[in-house]
């Protein structure tokens, strides 16, 4: 499935509506996720893993004991798309429902 780039404006408008993501290097979206202890993190990574194994998306993960970062792009539309930010807004509802 072909996905459409972002504008500029797109960008900065979708993003800001996202809760603590923040736009890197123009491609990029990315958020710092903070848990109470390391295996709740990996737990997240987990579901985040199977969701995009399930979509065929997949962010780049870091995890940093009890941090988990994530970063999105789409690599084929070379920046930027609706794919990334419904991702983003996916993978809230993901830690929402790991820490409430």
């Amino acid at each position: 499935m072909e996905e459409k780039l972002l504008s500029e404006e797109e960008k900065k408008d979708r993003v800001a509506q996202l809760n603590g993501w923040k736009l890197s290097n123009e491609k990029f979206i990315t958020k710092r996720y903070r848990f109470q202890d390391f295996l709740t993190g990996v737990q997240f990574v987990n579901n985040v893993a199977e969701y995009s194994e399930e979509i065929q998306h997949h962010p780049f993960i870091s995890i940093d004991y009890k941090m988990v970062t994530l970063k999105l792009t789409s690599w084929n539309a070379k920046g930027l798309t609706e794919l990334d930010l419904s991702c983003a807004e996916k993978y809230d509802v993901l830690y929402d429902s790991i820490t409430n």
